[in-house]
């Protein structure tokens, strides 16, 4: 059964780790694939779409196991590719077309995540503060809208802002940078942790909750998992926070509550195989969800994998879970 392994087109000579990790992915599923007795074959998403259409048509693969995060480092068009698998009638892994504009949009997953009763931090556009809102002073962390695995995210993201302007000012300069949306929220200073939901029959499996960890970090230094925590391999923020699944009893009530909040955002958005909740935990105890990502990385060394071999699930019957999940196959 031949199966399309979808991924970004990916430049070897210039593409920063962020972009290549893709690749390790794609070579990690498709191994797993063989061992489930499937036949993968990995094809790239550009924005070549008739090209791709025109792949597609001809190979007939039975599904598309998508990996893709981005078309040609373009967030924002993320949800292309399924679109267009929908249209072409092939089956494929992962959240559909719509779940995966509205997690990929962090201000229309903000409002969803809101009007759906779950806390998440106060954020403005740049078009909001343009019009002058009633306005918090405090620390904000200015993001990308679009862009996700930390992409843009640093020290100098955080900002403390005793009116619109100085927030403003920030977002375009961000938006400046980045060359594309970004928006400020508020920034929430304590512990971080990660959840993954694997699909599960009758539903979804949260498996063991991560918390990542800022140890050593010096006075002053804003504890966030930015792009140099996550990609560069030896900086002092990669090897400086750390992930962890062990607990002390005190906390297993805030996990029980993080675990059925991760649950809340599955059905809230209508995820499919996979998905990953990111949260902080304010000093008082709160919940609060930053991002919830549908498809997030599968590399043998990210999150995911790690929960799932925390839950001794061996990456194999990982993939074989997302297939069991995909819609009309």
């Amino acid at each position: 059964m031949l199966v399309a392994v979808l991924h970004d087109l990916v430049s070897q000579e210039d593409a920063g780790p962020d972009h290549k990790d893709v690749l390790v992915q794609a070579e990690a599923v498709s191994i797993a694939l063989r061992e489930l007795g499937y036949d993968p074959l990995t094809i790239s998403a550009s924005l070549d779409f008739s090209a791709l259409n025109k792949k597609l048509k001809d190979l007939r693969p039975s599904f598309v196991f998508n990996l893709v995060e981005s078309v040609e480092g373009h967030g924002r068009l993320i949800y292309l590719p399924p679109a267009l698998l929908d249209c072409l009638r092939i089956p494929y892994t992962g959240s559909g077309t719509d779940a995966i504009y509205m997690t990929t949009n962090k201000l229309a997953a903000k409002k969803a995540l809101r009007n759906g009763g779950i806390r998440t931090p106060h954020s403005f556009s740049g078009k909001d503060l343009e019009q002058a809102p009633a306005f918090l002073p405090g620390p904000y962390i200015v993001k990308s809208v679009w862009e996700h695995a930390s992409i843009g995210l640093d020290e100098e993201s955080v900002k403390i802002a005793s009116h619109p302007g100085d927030l403003l000012d920030r977002i375009r300069e961000m938006e400046a940078r980045l060359g594309t949306d970004c928006f400020a929220e508020s920034y929430i200073e304590g512990r971080e942790f990660n959840l993954s939901v694997l699909a599960a029959e009758g539903g979804a499996q949260v498996l063991p909750p991560a918390e990542i960890r800022f140890e050593e970090y010096p006075e002053g230094k804003k504890r966030i998992v930015g792009y140099r925590a996550k990609w560069l391999e030896g900086s002092f923020e990669y090897r400086h926070t750390v992930r962890t699944f062990d607990f002390p009893p005190s906390d297993h009530a805030l996990l029980q509550s993080l675990s059925d909040i991760a649950v809340m955002c599955w059905s809230l958005f209508d995820l499919r195989g996979y998905a990953r909740v990111d949260f902080r935990v304010d000093a008082g105890g709160i919940p609060w969800v930053l991002e919830v990502n549908a498809n997030p990385c599968l590399s043998p060394d990210a999150g995911f994998a790690a929960a799932a071999a925390r839950a001794d699930l061996p990456f194999t019957r990982v993939v074989e879970r997302i297939v069991q999940d995909t819609e009309g196959l």
